[in-house]
């Protein structure tokens, strides 16, 4: 009895013996078969550029000026021509009403220039009164804050009224001197044309040759 129970004692150690065994000889499981995930990477947006700032005005080209139609607006940012002509969207413009000295006249330069420092960064509103004898387009023209272009340059003594086409509105905002400044516009508006001719003919003699 004694040598049966022996027996079987030593046989439940063999095979405990033998299943421990397989357990450590079974291999690993194969991590290399599992699927891989690709890491996440952050979006990227599209650079923002600045916009482009709109090209200036073209300069003024009398040839490709037109006229306007009386009675119609035009409106937008102006091209200073002389003291009293400007063009918007390429009609040449005479400003109502006053006479500012041509440019190779005595404050001439003096009076485009002040008229460039009251169209810069300002759209004109230009209200089409008539068409001249020269075939330009003649209008009242005006800034947004209701200044008038006009009377803004008689009030810097650089124009002078007009009354043959203003009526004389613009006659009390002449300064103290404009009459004697601008001589030669004063005499142009009494049909005294030979003034202008004798300096023409002064200018042409100190021109070099």
């Amino acid at each position: 009895m004694e040598a049966l129970l022996i027996v079987v004692a030593f046989g439940g150690i063999v095979g405990l013996v033998i299943v421990v065994f397989r357990r450590g000889s079974t291999p690993p499981p194969d991590v290399s078969s599992r699927p891989t995930q690709k890491p996440i990477r952050p979006s990227r947006q599209p650079a923002r550029h600045p916009k482009p700032s709109p090209p200036p005005p073209a300069p003024f080209s009398a040839p490709h000026a037109q006229p306007a139609a009386r009675g119609r607006t035009l409106r937008g940012r102006a091209y200073v021509v002389d003291g009293d002509t400007i063009k918007i969207k390429k009609t040449q413009i005479r400003l109502f009403g006053i006479d500012a000295p041509e440019m190779n006249h005595p404050f001439g330069k003096r009076a485009k220039w002040a008229m460039f420092e009251l169209c810069k960064n300002q759209i004109v509103t230009a209200e089409i009164t008539a068409i001249d004898d020269h075939g330009r387009t003649v209008a009242k023209c005006t800034l947004d804050d209701g200044r008038d272009l006009s009377a803004e340059l008689v009030k810097q003594g650089l124009a002078l009224d007009w009354p043959k086409f203003s009526g004389g509105i613009y006659r009390a905002l002449e300064t103290a001197d404009a009459r004697k400044k601008l001589w030669l516009a004063d005499a142009r508006q009494k049909g005294r044309m030979h003034v202008w001719e004798t300096f023409d003919a002064q200018q042409a003699q100190k021109a070099p040759r």
